[in-house]
């Protein structure tokens, strides 16, 4: 991989977050280093029906938080329930392939690598750092106690959302986040420099609308883990929060307090008909917008932003609950809908044609169990079920209990469909024949059950694991990781899988992939020390409750 300064040996430097992470010289970093850290309460994830399932006791201050399971520590841990058991033997390979990814900017690690595959011919790019792909790995530091390179990153990335952003001769928004950047290392110069792309470079010329806030979303996380404020205190943090919701919460021609966006803004890349309202961004939006409420601080400009989070959190908290969701007793008032209403008396409210209902919802849907939907808008409700978009709404209490706990049912009484023989399906069904070609514009990769199209990604472990421990069914989580486990370290760490069960290595996938290995570390460690949860899990907030009149399914 050229141009990547990638450190072999794996071994931990000594991180000074000073100008050389920044690579400028008139940047203040006298906020952020010198502080003292603060001991604050350490608030777990977890209502009390999970805390009473999983048996566990789990630690609430940051004194008595002695550290967390390290695979290359002693084998000395807190475990989920009676389940007492030791590492499995590719543990140790997942986190030296890990560190063999980290990627070094003037000496500091600033991120890791997308793919460490030698025997691929192309590199593509592969050899970049993506925000969204080094979330799962920054989640993997922290629970290891190595907050630096998660530091790193996340002021790294901060400097690059401040260069100007053009695509052609159009300039994107101020606020907006790289998909991924580039180390390249000139060795006869000694000096590293860096190439941003935030879309100009991507298949299709698409902005990443997600990055901004999985920014945001792991600089909450590194707070809690550390219970180090004085970061996300930084004036510095607190302006590039701004700019994000600068770009989500202006005002415009929308009705729905949803976002609106562009097919391939997200984990989906490429064109799969997300455009629109995807659930993926809603349930990112919504985590965001919670995650930099708690962080926003409360001075002129920052109230102003709160009071604008907490208005657009309870449209949004009522409008996906409401209108996304999907169960048995809602796909039968669905399918009983009448069209052309008129006035606000209508229930049909987004004219939704009852014969635009797929025929597999109908066999798909159990009497037990509910998902949000892939996507609403006029006349156009996606009934595919999306992963990344339905576990984050877990994480983030976007889905209520019930929904949670109804989620968790789907994917039990749907195990051989979203799981199969690798967890797990980005999106169920996959889409083939005519409407492939209509959807995809006949792409390639994103054939019938493979890549975006039905194909199943090993880092999708992370998220259900997460999703299991917080509504109190760790069982879920143990039953993915022991079939991942199975498979992953022997095939090499796949990108994905290809087929119906996911029983296949993708066609296209790349070994060594950084978040395949991540994903099932963070999975681990939370499944053995649940109290990790709390840095990627938000509690539900009593103020957005309201009555939901559902199927009796909806039972825990």
């Amino acid at each position: 991989m050229d141009g990547v300064n990638v450190v072999l040996d794996g071994k931990k430097k000594e991180t000074d977050v000073a100008k050389d992470i920044l690579g400028i010289n008139d940047y203040d970093l006298s906020k952020l280093i010198g502080k003292p850290r603060l001991n604050i309460e350490r608030k777990i994830s977890f209502d009390d029906r999970s805390l009473s399932e999983l048996s566990i006791g789990l630690i609430r201050g940051l004194d008595t938080y002695e550290g967390i399971y390290s695979p290359l520590d002693s084998p000395t841990r807190s475990s989920a329930a009676d389940d007492s058991f030791e590492p499995h033997p590719i543990v140790a390979d997942a986190w030296e392939a890990l560190r063999r990814s980290l990627v070094y900017f003037r000496g500091q690690p600033v991120g890791t690598i997308a793919a460490y595959d030698h025997a691929s011919e192309e590199v593509l790019n592969y050899d970049q750092v993506f925000v969204r792909d080094f979330v799962p790995s920054a989640l993997a530091f922290l629970m290891n106690g190595e907050p630096d390179i998660v530091k790193n990153f996340l002021l790294k990335t901060l400097q690059l959302q401040g260069w100007e952003k053009k695509i052609d001769r159009f300039k994107l928004g101020e606020g907006a986040m790289p998909a991924s950047f580039k180390v390249l290392h000139h060795p006869v110069r000694k000096t590293d420099t860096i190439v941003a792309d935030f879309g100009e470079s991507a298949i299709g010329r698409v902005a990443p609308v997600d990055s901004g806030f999985w920014w945001i979303i792991l600089l909450r996380a590194y707070t809690k883990s550390t219970g180090d404020l004085s970061l996300a205190e930084t004036a510095e943090c607190q302006k590039g929060m701004r700019l994000i919701l600068t770009l989500c919460l202006s005002e415009g021609f929308d009705t729905f307090p949803t976002l609106l966006c562009a097919d391939g803004c997200s984990m989906i890349d490429r064109r799969m008909g997300i455009y629109g309202y995807p659930i993926e961004i809603q349930a990112l939006f919504f985590m965001a917008l919670r995650c930099a409420l708690v962080m926003m601080k409360q001075d002129e400009e920052g109230q102003e932003f709160i009071e604008r989070i907490e208005k657009r959190l309870h449209a949004l908290s009522y409008h996906m609950r409401s209108y996304f969701w999907i169960d048995f007793q809602q796909l039968n008032d669905i399918y009983r809908y009448k069209t052309e209403e008129y006035s606000h008396t209508a229930v049909n409210k987004f004219n939704v044609i009852p014969d635009s209902i797929p025929e597999w919802v109908f066999d798909f849907m159990p009497t037990r169990g509910g998902y949000f939907v892939g996507n609403v808008s006029p006349a156009r409700m996606d009934f595919r079920w999306f992963a990344l978009g339905n576990c984050v709404a877990i994480l983030s209490s976007l889905a209520s209990h019930e929904q949670a706990c109804a989620i968790m049912d789907l994917i039990e009484g749907r195990w051989e469909e979203l799981v199969g023989e690798m967890p797990m399906k980005i999106c169920y069904p996959a889409i083939e024949n005519h409407e492939w070609r209509i959807v995809t514009g006949c792409d390639p990769k994103n054939t019938r059950w493979s890549y975006h199209n039905g194909g199943s990604w090993p880092v999708l472990l992370w998220m259900v694991t997460a999703a299991s421990i917080k509504t109190g069914r760790p069982q879920i989580a143990r039953r993915a990781i022991d079939i991942a486990e199975s498979r992953l370290g022997k095939d090499g760490w796949p990108e994905y899988y290809d087929g119906k069960l996911g029983r296949y290595i993708g066609k296209q996938a790349r070994k060594n992939q950084t978040w395949s290995i991540a994903g099932y570390l963070v999975a681990k460690m939370m499944l053995e020390d649940p109290s990790n949860l709390g840095m990627i899990s938000l509690e539900q907030d009593k103020q957005m409750k309201h009555v939901f009149k559902r199927c009796s399914s909806w039972t825990c």
